[in-house]
């Protein structure tokens, strides 16, 4: 069976394909080892195993896959089976994002924008969610749109960074539709501005609840009911 036909099995039958991922991540199929990664750290039809999660995206990423470059980078960054190494994470995610990989690209991004692992380097982190915004990916489309609104190693650019943010909100992003809300608001477009805050909301996870009331609860009287609504969401999922 191919790794398309064990990602099937997974949602009909996750033990089985664990098995069966399993047997054919040893004999050396470097997508079932990447595979095999991704479902001992979820727990998925086997008993999670972040530790062993780690060694088989090693091996995968020394096959060459490029995938497994930017899970191991994950791993590395945040201490999932292992101890945190910024400076090897960002390693791996430039060999993911030299293969073309727009999470790779996205997440090299992240630590150039922050100085984690590697020097703060504002100019190489636009130049990653850029070549990765083009990609389509949805997180990258949204910083890169960040970068033009506020001028960051670039000319500000309100006009393209909107264009930037729609694209991200439209590509399902909540960080994108909360960003593509803001501006919408600063330009008088109530009514489908509201529309994106909504969907930011119900759509985020807590940590961009918690970020985002705080950006509600600066930004004035306009966005007073928003930030109501982001505080009552907070409270209803943390009940």
């Amino acid at each position: 069976m191919d790794v398309a036909g064990l990602r099937a099995m997974l949602e009909e039958s996750p033990g089985k394909a664990a098995q069966a991922i399993l047997a054919a991540a040893g004999q050396g199929v470097v997508e079932a080892q990447l595979l095999l990664g991704q479902i001992l750290l979820d727990g998925r039809g086997i008993e999670a195993d972040a530790g062993v999660a780690r060694r088989w995206f090693g091996i995968a990423a020394q096959a060459g896959s490029a995938m497994a470059h930017n899970m191991l980078g994950r791993c590395l960054e945040h201490g999932w089976g292992g101890s945190v190494d910024l400076a090897q994470a960002a390693i791996h995610y430039a060999r993911a994002a030299d293969a073309g990989l727009d999470w790779g690209l996205y997440n090299l991004g992240n630590l150039l924008a922050t100085g984690r692992g590697v020097a703060a380097n504002q100019a190489q982190a636009l130049l990653c969610y850029e070549k990765a915004a083009h990609m389509g990916h949805a997180k990258s489309m949204n910083l890169y749109g960040r970068y033009l609104e506020q001028g960051i190693a670039t000319a500000p650019s309100p006009a393209r960074a909107v264009r930037w943010y729609r694209r991200s909100a439209e590509a399902g992003d909540f960080r994108g539709m909360f960003s593509l809300g803001l501006v919408l608001v600063e330009r008088g477009q109530l009514v489908e501005a509201g529309r994106w805050l909504e969907q930011a909301r119900v759509e985020g996870n807590m940590n961009f609840l918690r970020s985002a009331l705080a950006t509600l609860q600066e930004a004035g009287p306009v966005l007073m009911a928003f930030a109501a609504r982001y505080a009552e969401e907070i409270e209803r999922r943390g009940n």
